[in-house]
């Protein structure tokens, strides 16, 4: 069985900065993708930014030059780095990660409250 913890989130005031992580454990061989999502109440589950096993990255427009997605894959360990917060960043982030056990499956983390104050 794996699992995503996901830890980091919190409540920050508009312009400020919060790192979210998420830790992938169980018997895994290996992780592709890994990324970030978040839902908004009323809104539906968006992409905030993905990154390959090889590094390469991809973000939402509406994020871009604000957030930046890393990952270590020793630690099995994806981070989000979120930057210049706004108050439309308000969401639940859920980590997200293509696992390889005995073949791939997508697994999600519980979710992380981040809430950014005007």
């Amino acid at each position: 069985q794996v699992q995503l913890v996901e830890s980091g989130g919190g409540l920050v005031q508009a312009g400020g900065s919060l790192r979210l992580s998420c830790a992938a454990s169980g018997s895994i061989f290996g992780i592709n993708h890994m990324g970030w999502y978040r839902q908004a109440p009323g809104k539906q589950r968006e992409l905030v930014a993905r990154i390959t096993s090889g590094g390469n990255t991809n973000y939402a427009d509406s994020v871009k030059g604000r957030f930046t997605i890393s990952r270590d894959n020793a630690k099995n360990t994806v981070y989000l780095q979120m930057n210049s917060l706004k108050p439309e960043d308000t969401a639940v982030y859920y980590c997200n990660a293509f696992v390889v056990t005995s073949a791939v499956y997508n697994y999600w983390g519980q979710g992380t409250q981040v809430t950014v104050s005007s």
